[in-house]
């Protein structure tokens, strides 16, 4: 009896459009769930994901959820989970993309789900890191293990989102430092972030992760712009 008053005071709005949910929707409505931009880029391993760090990175599979428009519901959603706390976004979007990345055979031999990581400053700040859900439910969905533990940042860059796109493609600032190297040795690596645009942090990620031996590389983000 008391849900029907809280959501009357209270209403329970989509993330990405901020339109009442209904009683059977939650996070995302329905009609945003069949709006959103996706990709299927997983399911044609000659996408832009791979594209973007052809010839700086090598990787085994790459894929995307979302296409990143400006002013859509993708950015809503991103912003909503980088600097409202609203942090349940990261869950929903990895569960739905880790439900569909099970299915796929190339992707059921990963190991192990990394996170691209804060610095330590910014995550004290933000008090997580908007992909550690994201990442959670997708290693969850491949049975496989999450490890937060082995890739560490030891710059604090400004957002990428103040850069030029050149300043984001030097990515000058972006520097990153390996712990636990044993965790990783011998192992296919999803390395996961939020969003894809010039891919230079990817690549500077890839680049120290690559110290390890015999380790290979796939990657999955919530958008690509």
């Amino acid at each position: 009896m008391l849900k029907p008053l809280v959501n009357l005071f209270f209403p329970k709005v989509c993330y990405a459009c901020q339109n009442t949910l209904g009683d059977n929707e939650d996070t995302i409505c329905v009609d945003c769930r069949n709006d959103l931009p996706v990709t299927n880029f997983h399911f044609d391993d000659n996408n832009s994901v791979k594209k973007v760090l052809q010839g700086r990175a090598i990787i085994e599979h790459g894929t995307a959820l979302f296409r990143f428009e400006k002013e859509g519901s993708v950015q809503q959603l991103i912003h909503g989970l980088k600097y409202k706390g609203y942090e349940h976004i990261g869950f929903v979007l990895g569960n739905w993309l880790g439900g569909e990345l099970s299915d796929i055979e190339a992707y059921n031999t990963i190991d192990l789900v990394i996170p691209v990581p804060l610095h330590n400053k910014k995550l004290k700040k933000r008090g997580y890191n908007q992909v550690t859900k994201f990442g959670q439910q997708i290693a969850e969905a491949l049975n496989t293990k999450y490890v937060d533990d082995v890739l560490v940042k030891i710059t604090n860059a400004k957002s990428q989102t103040t850069k030029s796109r050149l300043a984001r493609w030097l990515n000058e600032d972006e520097l990153f430092a390996l712990k636990n190297m044993d965790t990783i040795e011998n192992k296919h690596i999803l390395l996961v972030d939020d969003i894809i645009t010039t891919g230079a942090t990817l690549e500077a990620c890839i680049n120290v992760l690559n110290q390890v031996k015999n380790i290979k590389i796939s990657i999955a983000t919530m958008a690509i712009a």
